[in-house]
């Protein structure tokens, strides 16, 4: 058993996303670990190098975490032959040119989705990863959530018996920044530098519903920008050209019906800030991020509509909290895990590029639906 160095270019990595999950909680986490081990009892030691624009908050990162290797030049990094692999956290819009340059300089390349803001460009990576014979993956986080794993429990065990309908609700309040500091960075609400709700979240939506309900078969969408003047991180007013709601209906394989809102202007009265209720023959569930309640076909009430009378009947009170009985690890950590033993010993690995552009399809078919006023299909997708 031996300890192998993989050499890891993380760029991206002081934003929010890109620090938190994938450099704290997935990277630094697998080196406190001692490494991810092979079915051969090897480990695999990340060693990464942090690229960003600045040099001064680059440093601070690696000197926090105790990285020794950080650089503002990308160039010079995709150049080392010492480095087999690329992640990339950074912006949209940069990304399909970022995994573009990676992939011809030879990388194995893992990242945040979306992977681009239109389907071409997506396509297109997706086409030269597999010529260049290069690994590649893109983030799937909300699969490893444990409230959608219990999801996906209840549905293999046949809880739900025919599922018929999917109901999502996602979001919260961003403020503006004027007088709250904004929780999202203000490119998110410009359309111009790949902003935009439907953007960002319909491509979860697709892996999401493709891989626990059905495939998605035809979209419709309508969004709005409900907030027009927001402030940037550096107090300035700025005009908001991006979708921040959006309400879209999926029609999947099977007949399932799935309806999700999504809303960054929207105040959360429910269990967490993402809810999906499931609906089938034999019994219904609501997952939040963590946990799952539960009604079967046998405890479901039977309640009678009547507005003359004050309601009673404690609705809640007839659901059941699914138990934990499964400890989970950090999602974006295990699929961290997950790409590296597909890179090493090829181990089986679904969540490619391709699937990053399956979710940039989806949320152009849901744009052209807002603009076009009617259903849009999803066309299988040839590589």
């Amino acid at each position: 058993m031996t300890t192998q160095r993989l050499g890891l270019i993380m760029n991206g990595v002081t934003g929010r996303m890109g620090l938190n999950q994938h450099l704290v909680r997935s990277i630094v986490a697998i080196r406190d670990q001692g490494g991810v081990q092979l079915k051969n009892g090897d480990r695999i030691m990340p060693d990464p190098i942090l690229v960003g624009r600045s040099a001064e908050k680059v440093e601070a990162l690696a000197k926090r975490f105790n990285i020794t290797r950080w650089t503002t030049d990308l160039d010079a990094a995709l150049a080392d032959k010492n480095d087999t692999m690329f992640f990339d956290a950074a912006t949209t819009q940069a990304r399909p040119g970022l995994l573009t340059q990676a992939i011809n300089a030879g990388k194995h390349v893992y990242c945040e989705k979306p992977i681009a803001t239109n389907f071409e460009e997506a396509l297109e990576v997706v086409k030269l990863a597999n010529s260049k014979g290069v690994k590649h993956g893109t983030v799937q986080d909300k699969l490893f959530l444990p409230g959608l794993k219990k999801i996906a429990f209840l549905r293999d065990s046949g809880f739900f018996g025919r599922i018929l309908s999917v109901r999502g609700e996602f979001g919260y309040w961003v403020f503006e920044g004027g007088w709250q500091e904004a929780q999202r960075p203000s490119w998110n609400y410009r359309d111009e530098d790949g902003g935009g709700i439907i953007l960002d979240m319909v491509c979860h939506w697709r892996y999401v519903l493709d891989n626990l309900f059905g495939n998605v078969q035809s979209v419709s969408c309508i969004g709005n920008t409900d907030i027009p003047e927001r402030y940037d991180e550096h107090g300035k007013k700025y005009k908001a050209t991006a979708d921040d709601s959006a309400y879209a209906t999926f029609q999947l394989e099977g007949g399932i019906i799935a309806h999700i809102n999504m809303s960054w202007v929207t105040r959360v009265y429910r269990d967490d800030l993402v809810t999906f209720q499931v609906d089938g023959t034999l019994g219904s569930a609501v997952a939040g991020l963590s946990d799952c309640m539960i009604q079967a076909r046998q405890a479901t009430p039977r309640p009678v509509w009547n507005p003359d009378e004050k309601r009673l009947h404690d609705f809640y009170g007839d659901w059941q909290k699914l138990p934990d009985n499964v400890a989970y690890d950090n999602g974006f950590k295990e699929q961290w895990e997950m790409f590296i033993r597909h890179v090493y010993e090829d181990a089986p690995y679904k969540f490619t590029l391709l699937e990053g552009a399956k979710g940039v399809q989806l949320a152009e078919c849901a744009l052209k639906s807002w603009k076009e006023r009617r259903w849009i299909d999803v066309a299988p997708i040839k590589v």
